[in-house]
Formats: C-alpha cells, sequence, structure tokens
C-alpha cells in the first residue's frame, strides 16, 4: 500500500482536510481523482473546494470508506460518534485504517465507534501542511499495525515535520502546534503595524515580518541553539534590540504566550469530557 498512490477518504471537508489533502497532492502520494471527501449539504465551500482538486465530493459517510485505503476523519468533535455511527451500521470493509484529527476524541472512544477490527490512529497536524511546512504527530491505536504507522509517517513526513508522541500529550501540542499558527500570524501582522506606524510601507513589513519569523524559526531548527542563545546573539549592549526586548517583558510576552498554551490546552481537555451534564 506504501509504495503506491494512496486512495484517501475525509469524512467532513474543511480547512485542515483541504490543507492535507493539497499537501499530499503536491508530495505526490495522491491525486485528486483518488481521493473522496464527505462535505455537509450546506457547506459547499468545502465541497467546491474538493471538486477543485479533482476529488470526488459527496455527501454521505460510507462511501468515503468504500472507496478508500485510508480514511481521515475531519469532522467536528461533536459529529464525531453520528458520522461513525454512518459507518459502523453499514457493511464496509473490515479492517480500514482510520486517522482521525478531531481534537479531544480519545481512540478508546474511537475504536468504541467504529467497527471491532478497525484500526485507528489519532492525528494532530496544522494548516502549515497546505504549504509542507505542517507540524504533525501521532498515537497509534491498539489494533494499529506497524506497517499502519508507517503509512501515516510517510503521509505526515510529506507535508512538515512527524513525531510518535504518547495520547496525554496530544491536548498541550494541540494548544502548541495546532493553535499555534494563530498565534504567529497575529505576532507578524503586530509586527507589520508597528513597521507601518514607524514608517514602512505596508507591503514591505509584511514581507519583512514573515521572513523574519521565517528565518529565526528555521535558525533555531538547523542550528539547534537555545532560542535563549539566539536571542542573546542579537542583543547587543544598550542597543535597539534590548530596548525592544525591555518592553516587551514590561507588557508581559512570556507570560502572555505560556498562557495561551495552557488556556488552550485545558480547552481541549474540556471539549474531551464533553458537554457539561
Amino acid at each position: 500500500m506504501a509504495s503506491k498512490l494512496l486512495k484517501i477518504g475525509f469524512i467532513g471537508g474543511g480547512k485542515m482536510a483541504q490543507a492535507m489533502a493539497k499537501g499530499f497532492i503536491s508530495a505526490g502520494l495522491s491525486k485528486g481523482e483518488s481521493m473522496t471527501a464527505s462535505c455537509h449539504p450546506s457547506d459547499m465551500i468545502s465541497h467546491n473546494a474538493f471538486k477543485e482538486l479533482g476529488a470526488e465530493s459527496i455527501f454521505e459517510n460510507v462511501p468515503v470508506v468504500q472507496n478508500s485505503d485510508v480514511v481521515i476523519i475531519a469532522t467536528k468533535p461533536s459529529v464525531v460518534p453520528i458520522a461513525l455511527a454512518d459507518i459502523t451500521k453499514a457493511k464496509v470493509p473490515a479492517g480500514k485504517l482510520f486517522l482521525s484529527i478531531a481534537m479531544g476524541v480519545t481512540i478508546k472512544q474511537l475504536e468504541s465507534y467504529l467497527p471491532g477490527e478497525s484500526r485507528v490512529i489519532r492525528v494532530m497536524p496544522n494548516t502549515p501542511a497546505l504549504v509542507r511546512s505542517g507540524a504533525s504527530v501521532y498515537v497509534c491505536g491498539s489494533k494499529a499495525t506497524e506497517e499502519d504507522g508507517k503509512i501515516t509517517r510517510k503521509l505526515l513526513e510529506s507535508i512538515g515535520t512527524c513525531d510518535e508522541v504518547t495520547e496525554y500529550m496530544l491536548d498541550p501540542i494541540t494548544a502548541l502546534s495546532g493553535s499555534g499558527p494563530a498565534y504567529i500570524y497575529i505576532m507578524i501582522e503586530a509586527l507589520a503595524d508597528g513597521g507601518v506606524k514607524m514608517g514602512l510601507p505596508r507591503d514591505l513589513a509584511y514581507r519583512l515580518a514573515s521572513q523574519t519569523v521565517l528565518g529565526a524559526s528555521t535558525m533555531v531548527k538547523e542550528t539547534k541553539t537555545h532560542p535563549g542563545v539566539l536571542k542573546d546573539d542579537v542583543t547587543s549592549p544598550a542597543g535597539s534590540t534590548a530596548a525592544g526586548l525591555h518592553f516587551l517583558e514590561q507588557k508581559g510576552i512570556r507570560a502572555a504566550l505560556i498562557g495561551a498554551i495552557e488556556t488552550a490546552t485545558l480547552r481541549c481537555r474540556e471539549v474531551a469530557q464533553g458537554p457539561a451534564k
């Protein structure tokens, strides 16, 4: 299976599913015509997005499973039991591989919703998968095989980095890398706004801000140097960087970012527990 183009199905066709689909196509692991997606009838934007990729976009879940080697569960968490109930009731081929990106839905829950022989792997990607710069992790369920893990890793590495983790890590990972792009986007916007305030053209400010974030992250990743050391390398005594850092510390930038991860993690755990009785 891993040596040929994969037939990939998506139960749910939102932005994360679209990003993964485009990434897999860009990496040459699949083609639009080898993909099937089920979208809610009211979500014509997602429906049309998959159509534009050359994929079959439908409004039923069972054909997605029947037509796919790998099925990616990409619905909202509250919809997962309903969507998977259709599959359990229908006579679909046994032993399918399901990858779930649904936040807060545990492996134990997923395995209970699906036919008993189903192989389940939880995955947490992020939207930069669209440009093959994603940061993904995965956790294998009780029936997932070593080959299933290899297939999952191959898919995820085609759209960025990939790590195998334990399930208890998934909530903070969701808060960090899943939600993290939103935090970085607001930083880029704010940095550019600062440049504009001080006289830079808007387009130049965005180019400089985005490239600066890219360059800084690449330095951390490629040099494997502690971020604090790299920060010190930029900070000359009594210089402009030192002044700027002092202002950020006064405004509590570290506490704000740490608090964002904590708050988002707690929200993931709330979702996993379900609505209050």
